[in-house]
């Protein structure tokens, strides 16, 4: 079979390799044999990867057992390191096999970012220097899930963050494909290890995977599908385990590239939520503005909000926050509670936010009555409702996560169905 190259058209990829792609010495050397074997096929090719799989959370640890409220550039400085000694690593292993190669760090590309340190967001990439190595037919071999922000420091994307770089790339130097290679064959209906039945997708869109990544799908970080989106770049994920890549996986791709539209996409759950109540709060104009502009200005996302009016006309707000940020904004209300007063805040963080999204949604009313029938048939409460046009997610007691999962799954008829044996 005639390579690419030969065929007189080079296509650019994108192949970017998780944690546990990239966990041992001996994982790192067959990723370089699978990048070798795109590169041998006449393909431009560029890594990025993440740091070896439990190398980021002992960094955190470490950042966590000086101080909980470590200052959040030094935190970078720290965690971001796991990166950096894969890809030395990695083009190490390319080196050996054959196949032109070189590290780059964050700022040595640049890939520059906002400031807001630890979950810093995007704002640029130069692609002039990946694309000098690619002219040159050595393997760019990028740290992923770092940057340099504004004040010429080291920053970091948030946790899962590799696939946005991975993406950012993908869009900086036009590739055709951006693989994400992860410990699973794709994306599915659902978490297979909860759900036996759970399909794998071989499509679907952006949109539905922005909502699953937004939620608590764990295969791709949300702010890598809406930059996918953004800028048309098409994503493949696929698992580093498999023996062969070919045909194989899960496209990401635009919703008229689908032949059948399912209602349903899939289920996702998170348990990466708290709940934050604030109670006994004055019922009067901006006080919403009062609480939710000092979070954001902090960096703390706020996801669920729901209002409820209590005793002697004062009220209550009820959101949900990361559980990594429970302590922040809890400090950043009390600093604010001259101008609140509020009477207390109570914290929870024994729950589990379930969404069902599926761009059958939006014409289709029935599919919200399914969930909460559902639900309430098998005793489980719900504590706070939020809904998009493709999504609907409910915050429930932990406990009831995997009967909540899998009860969703088989109402929406998205379990497998067994074939028979012949």
């Amino acid at each position: 079979m005639k390579s690419s190259e030969a065929m007189g058209k080079r296509k650019t990829i994108v192949m970017k390799f998780g944690g546990t792609s990239v966990g041992t010495i001996e994982r790192i050397r067959v990723v370089a044999q699978r990048v070798k074997v795109e590169v041998e096929r006449g393909h431009r090719v560029a890594v990025v990867v993440s740091a070896m799989s439990g190398v980021t959370n002992r960094m955190v640890g470490y950042c966590a057992e000086l101080d909980t409220l470590a200052d959040p550039r030094e935190y970078d400085a720290v965690v971001a390191s796991g990166e950096q000694v894969t890809s030395g690593l990695v083009a190490i292993a390319l080196q050996k096999i054959g196949v032109p190669a070189r590290s780059f760090q964050g700022w040595q590309i640049p890939l520059r970012t906002d400031d807001a340190h630890g979950k810093a967001s995007i704002e640029s990439v130069d692609g002039a220097a990946l694309e000098r190595s690619l002219l040159g037919d050595v393997v760019p071999v990028i740290a992923g899930f770092q940057g340099i922000g504004p004040d010429q420091r080291i920053a970091t994307l948030g946790r899962g963050g590799s696939d946005t770089s991975a993406v950012a790339v993908a869009a900086a130097i036009k590739a055709d494909r951006c693989d994400i290679y992860t410990d699973v064959d794709g994306i599915y209906t659902t978490d297979p290890r909860i759900v036996q039945r759970a399909k794998r997708l071989d499509r679907i869109t952006y949109e539905e995977m922005l909502e699953l990544a937004s939620v608590g799908a764990k295969v791709l970080q949300t702010r890598s599908v809406g930059l996918a989106m953004r800028e048309n770049v098409r994503v493949r994920v696929l698992s580093s385990f498999a023996e062969t890549d070919d045909e194989s996986g899960s496209l990401v791709v635009n919703e008229d590239e689908l032949v059948e539209k399912e209602l349903v996409a899939g289920i996702a759950y998170s348990r990466d939520e708290a709940k934050i109540s604030v109670r006994r709060i004055p019922d009067r104009p901006g006080i919403a503005a009062a609480i939710f502009g000092p979070l954001a200005a902090a960096n703390i996302n706020v996801d669920m909000i729901v209002q409820s009016v209590g005793a002697d006309s004062l009220n209550n707000m009820t959101f949900t926050v990361g559980l990594t940020d429970v302590e922040a904004a809890c400090a950043v209300l009390d600093r604010e509670r001259g101008d609140i007063e509020w009477g207390e805040i109570q914290t929870s963080r024994n729950v589990t936010k379930i969404s069902v999204v599926g761009v059958g949604m939006r014409s289709n009313a029935g599919l919200a009555a399914v969930m909460f029938r559902t639900l309430a048939e098998r005793g489980i409460n719900v504590q706070v409702i939020s809904t998009s046009e493709i999504k609907i997610s409910v915050l429930i007691d932990a406990e009831y996560t995997e009967l909540a999962v899998r009860a969703l799954h088989t109402a929406y008829g998205l379990d497998k169905i067994e074939e028979p044996n012949t």
